[in-house]
């Protein structure tokens, strides 16, 4: 497979995973409605940083212990539990807020860890580089080694900064067009989203 082919497979491939809308994706929409563009390029820095990790990983050969039974079962757990708390959060906030007392931007570093937990602790993000994902780093091993598995993750990571930085800035703005009365029920309404994803992990991951 010429490098042309190649890079276009694996945009295709990725972008079914990144354009998903998944946790990562509302909370993006709601801060971003605060921070604007700086959200989707702090959480892009975040997903990154757990996802090339995991990447890295997989290529080493470290696919037989990420894949134990435990480990899987923690980062379901882990992740629903997580997952609920910032729903109800969420809803709380939705709930509280006046117009004097809206919610104010969040530090960067906030930011930062907001998009580290909800891309480690997201299973499904696991699974999916456990099933399609590793496929895509064997074929990147054939195809150039580790150089290969490198060339792989560029071809794709770019699409994320795209779609999470264009996503905040959209919120940003749609959250001055819409009235405030509007902003909370949509708020409230990805909170509900936020913990219905977190009862699927936790309700996946206990095989209820």
């Amino acid at each position: 497979m010429d490098p042309l082919n190649f890079a276009i497979t694996v945009i295709i491939l990725t972008a079914s995973g990144a354009l998903a809308p998944g946790p990562l994706f509302f909370v993006t929409i709601t801060h971003g409605a605060r921070s604007g563009t700086k959200t989707g390029i702090t959480f892009s820095l975040a997903h990154t940083l757990i996802e090339f990790s995991l990447v890295m990983l997989l290529a080493f050969g470290l696919l037989s212990v990420i894949n134990q039974p435990t480990v899987r079962l923690f980062f379901g757990v882990a992740g629903g539990i997580v997952l609920m708390v910032f729903g109800f959060m969420q809803i709380r906030s939705s709930l509280n807020q006046t117009k004097e007392s809206q919610p104010g931007q969040l530090s960067t570093r906030g930011l930062f860890v907001i998009g580290l937990a909800l891309t480690g602790l997201n299973p499904y993000f696991i699974i999916w580089w456990l099933t399609v994902g590793a496929n895509l780093i064997f074929l990147s091993l054939e195809f150039a080694g580790f150089l290969g598995v490198i060339f792989m993750y560029i071809c794709h990571v770019w699409v994320d900064y795209v779609w999470l930085t264009l996503i905040a800035g959209l919120a940003k703005k749609s959250a001055k067009i819409l009235e405030f009365r509007w902003y909370r029920v949509l708020i409230g309404v990805f909170g509900a989203v936020l913990i219905y994803f977190g009862l699927a992990f936790l309700f996946g991951a206990l095989g209820l």
